[in-house]
């Protein structure tokens, strides 16, 4: 990272001494040569500017910028935190430091756990027998979920309204502020074992020791003595190297290696349970086939009424095998949204709840447990209130047929992956 940056300063230091080297003292011209050399500057000026000084500061930008995030033990994760929020025309906490963001209100000292949803519904995990809700609060892809001060602010929030299923990762970098929030609120009176708590390995620390190393870092970050769900986030990480895929092993040993690490540390007691997330099919069926390892018990992936066939092929399997579903984008990408709640405005009068609180229920009664993300209390109560209703027939064939409708849905294909 240094050496880039070191180059790409050299780069820049070479440019700008060349442009002092070739510029000429300033003697008498007649005022027809100045005339033309006022004509052939104009000509050349926007592609001089170009040339020697806005592209050499854009390169040794790009370099001062991939050399500041190789430095960091998650790039990606690095480079989500600063340009999610930089989209959103914020400035990234993890620059600018934490707590300065608006967004999350402070908790109340005073403000005490509210009762859990009425009816509310779970899901049996294979293995264990563990009850994961069905309604949960995803804390990633906002710029509120990287602001440690509005993360905590969050996760104490969503546990104190009545909800109890967290879903995090390694790669969101914020489990420190999750655990934060977690335990305040069992300082407030929130059984531990009422929480749900979810988070992920990304596939660049995929491996046996690697794994066994996360599994510990993620205990140590959250404050918590073990969690009740790990996923591996993605089959793979591609072009990203991983310490497995840097031994000469394939995606395939990578993950197997992985799920033996995991399994150990569900024996251990570390974790209660194992599970995948963006898997297809083929990467599923390669999990269940090794002996003696902890079975798959969840598989969490984009599930909404216009992802592709692939998609709910992946998701009947996983109901034929048992395996529970967690479903993310449940209102499909910002191209449906506008279709979505034109089609179900009537739907939304009829019945008394929200367009997003029908999405949420139709994927609900699709057999999927959903997490949608928001640092808003006001928006998670309203999440959590979609147990009093139930979708008829009817309405939920007018959900699923909305994928007729609609254009440019573009889905996250991992099929491709090895």
């Amino acid at each position: 990272a240094l050496r880039s940056f070191r180059i790409s300063a050299s780069i820049f230091f070479f440019y700008r001494l060349r442009i002092l080297s070739i510029a000429p003292l300033k003697p008498k011209y007649s005022a027809a040569v100045v005339a033309e050399h006022q004509k052939h500057s104009t000509k050349m000026g926007i592609k001089s500017i170009l040339l020697w000084r806005i592209l050499p500061g854009i390169t040794l930008s790009v370099a001062a910028f991939l050399g500041y995030l190789s430095q960091h033990e998650l790039p990606l994760g690095l480079f989500f935190t600063i340009i999610i929020p930089l989209s959103k025309g914020v400035p990234p906490p993890q620059i600018f430091g934490h707590g300065k963001m608006k967004g999350t209100p402070e908790v109340p000292d005073d403000f005490l756990p509210q009762p859990r949803p009425k009816n509310e519904l779970f899901v049996a995990l294979p293995g264990s027998g563990d009850l994961m809700p069905q309604n949960g609060v995803g804390m990633c892809c906002r710029p509120t979920a990287y602001d440690d001060e509005l993360v905590y602010r969050s996760t104490l929030w969503y546990l104190l309204l009545g909800g109890r299923h967290i879903d995090g990762a390694q790669l969101y970098l914020n489990s420190k502020a999750v655990g934060r929030g977690i335990r305040e609120a069992m300082r407030r009176g929130v059984k531990r074992e009422e929480i749900f708590l979810t988070t992920k390995i990304f596939p660049t620390h995929f491996g046996y020791e690697s794994a066994m190393k996360v599994v510990q870092s993620e205990l140590e970050d959250l404050g918590l003595d073990y969690i009740d769900l790990l996923l591996l986030h993605f089959p793979s990480s591609g072009p990203l190297r991983s310490p497995c895929s840097k031994e000469g092993k394939g995606p395939s040993q990578c993950r197997k290696e992985t799920w033996q690490a995991l399994s150990e540390s569900v024996n251990k007691g570390l974790i209660r349970n194992v599970g995948v997330s963006n898997f297809v099919v083929k990467h599923i069926q390669e999990l269940e086939a090794m002996p003696d390892v902890a079975p798959v018990a969840n598989n969490q992936i984009s599930f909404n009424p216009f992802v592709p066939e692939e998609t709910m092929e992946t998701v009947e399997y996983c109901h034929r095998q048992n395996i529970t579903v967690t479903a993310y984008m449940p209102l499909g990408g910002l191209h449906q949204r506008e279709l979505v709640y034109k089609k179900l405005d009537g739907l939304s009068t009829k019945i008394g709840k929200s367009v997003s609180q029908i999405m949420l229920r139709w994927a609900i009664q699709s057999g999927c447990a959903v997490i949608p993300g928001t640092g808003n209390p006001a928006h998670m109560s309203e999440n959590l209130d979609v147990y009093d209703i139930e979708l008829s027939d009817d309405e939920m064939k007018q959900i699923n047929e909305l994928k007729y409708d609609a254009k440019g849905f573009m889905n996250m294909d991992t099929s491709m992956l090895e």
